[in-house]
C-alpha cells in the first residue's frame, strides 16, 4: 500500500530534500506540496492525503492551527510535525491539537521514514529526544482530568495506562494476571467509552490524564 504525503514547509529547497528522500521509499508518494497553512488546508481536501508532514512556523496559518483544522475537518488524516522547535510546550500542544507525531529535523533520515509509516498506520511517534516531555504530569495534566477518567473501571484505567506506555496485550496480561481475552476485552470496551479509533488516540488521551510513566 502507497503512502501518500503532503509536505508543508515555506522553504523550498527543504521540500526538495524532503522529497527527494521520500522517492527512496517505494511506498511513499509525495502528492503535493504547500508552502503555508492554508495551502495545507486545501490541498489536503483536493488531494485526501494519508500522512501530512507539516512544518510549525510557516506564515499565515502556522503548523499547530494548521494541524487543529485539519484533524476536525478531514477524517483519517495524520499529521507529523517536523520541527527545529526542541519545545516541550510545543509538542504538548501538537499533541493536543491531534497531531499524529512530531520529529526534530536533525532526525537521523531512516528516522523520519520510520516516523511517516508509523503514523500512517495509525501509531504514534515522538522523537527520542522530546519523550521525556511527555511525561512531565504536572505540564500536561489539565484541570478535570479526573473527570475524564470517571467513564472507566480501575481495571480498564490500568489497561488504557499499560497500552499507552507501549506494553502489548500479551504482557499487559502478565503483568495484571489476566487473560489476554481480557485484556482484549478491556481495550475495545474502554476505546468505545472513550469514542478512540487508534493507538495515537488513546496516547493522546494518556497525556491529556496524565497516564503516561517514564522509568529510568
Amino acid at each position: 500500500m502507497t503512502i501518500r504525503i503532503l509536505l508543508a514547509d515555506d522553504h523550498v529547497l527543504l521540500r526538495a530534500g524532503l522529497r527527494a528522500l521520500l522517492q527512496t521509499g517505494s511506498d511513499l508518494e509525495v502528492v503535493a506540496e504547500a508552502s503555508d497553512g492554508n495551502q495545507v488546508l486545501a490541498l489536503a481536501e483536493q488531494y485526501k492525503p494519508d500522512v501530512v508532514v507539516m512544518d510549525i512556523s510557516m506564515p499565515g496559518c502556522g503548523g499547530i492551527e494548521a494541524t487543529q483544522l485539519l484533524t476536525k475537518t478531514i477524517p483519517g488524516v495524520n499529521v507529523l510535525i517536523l520541527t527545529l522547535h526542541e519545545d516541550s510546550s510545543l509538542l504538548q500542544e501538537a499533541l493536543r491539537v491531534g497531531a499524529s507525531g512530531y520529529i526534530l529535523k536533525r532526525a537521523l533520515e531512516s528516522e523520519l521514514i520510520n516516523a511517516i509509516r508509523a503514523v500512517a498506520r495509525g501509531d504514534m511517534y515522538v522523537h527520542p529526544a522530546m519523550t521525556r516531555a511527555l511525561f512531565i504530569e504536572e505540564t500536561i495534566k489539565p484541570e478535570g482530568t479526573d473527570d475524564a477518567l470517571d467513564p472507566l473501571t480501575p481495571r480498564e484505567v490500568e489497561v488504557v495506562q499499560l497500552l499507552a506506555n507501549g506494553y502489548t496485550n500479551r504482557q499487559i496480561a502478565s503483568m495484571l494476571a489476566i487473560s489476554v481475552r481480557t485484556v482484549e476485552s478491556h481495550r475495545s470496551n474502554l476505546m468505545s467509552k472513550l469514542d478512540l479509533h487508534s493507538r495515537s488516540d488513546l496516547v493522546r488521551y494518556a497525556v491529556r490524564n496524565g497516564l503516561l510513566n517514564l522509568e529510568v
